[in-house]
């Protein structure tokens, strides 16, 4: 009699989707985003299931959770929050052609992982109030050697995020390839004037 025997799907693993703990990036320079004077909060962009912004929350800082994917937005209704004026979902579009839902806002801090839209670029420093930090990682060109994304449209060229934020304190910088998950990243953290 033949046996067969169920295996639990293979489900592919992505660096571009939010399954990951909270990045390394984030935690490295915590100190800075709990040395700030918080009254407007961190907005975690683009934040899909929100690691990094359940990061910040554990830490004791207020965070404006914002994507365009409710569905995601509504799971976060499920974190442990000792006071839940500390957490504030936004479902918006950012890549709104007629409409800035950045406009009239202000951050303490602005956190962009994973994410590229180049038409946002100066609505978010606008958007980062004085002596407030923006932390951004997303992928480069060389991702493209180990697949998505691929697109040029959510690839940063060679030395384009620091050369956004030039005018601003760069606190750190750098273009690396990571072994694991294999991909290629620009990240920046950095200081409005």
């Amino acid at each position: 009699m033949l046996r067969v025997r169920l295996l639990e799907p293979i489900i592919p693993v992505s660096v571009t989707h939010s399954n990951l703990k909270e990045s390394a990036l984030l935690v490295r320079h915590i100190t800075l985003l709990e040395a700030l004077e918080v009254s407007h909060g961190v907005l975690d962009l683009a934040c899909g299931s929100g690691r990094n912004g359940r990061y910040l929350l554990g830490r004791g800082l207020p965070v404006v959770f914002a994507d365009i994917d409710g569905e995601k937005l509504a799971s976060l209704t499920a974190v442990d929050v000792p006071d839940p004026a500390m957490m504030r979902l936004w479902e918006v579009d950012f890549e709104q052609k007629t409409n800035n839902p950045l406009a009239g806002k202000t951050f303490d801090a602005i956190l962009i992982f994973n994410y590229l839209h180049r038409a946002l670029i100066d609505r978010i420093k606008q958007a980062v109030r004085p002596g407030g930090l923006v932390f951004y990682e997303t992928f480069t060109e060389q991702q493209r050697r180990f697949g998505r994304p691929s697109n040029p449209n959510f690839l940063l060229k060679p030395g384009e995020l620091k050369s956004w934020f030039e005018t601003w304190q760069i606190i750190h910088c750098e273009e690396l390839e990571r072994a694991c998950p294999p991909s290629h990243v620009a990240s920046l953290v950095a200081r409005k004037p």
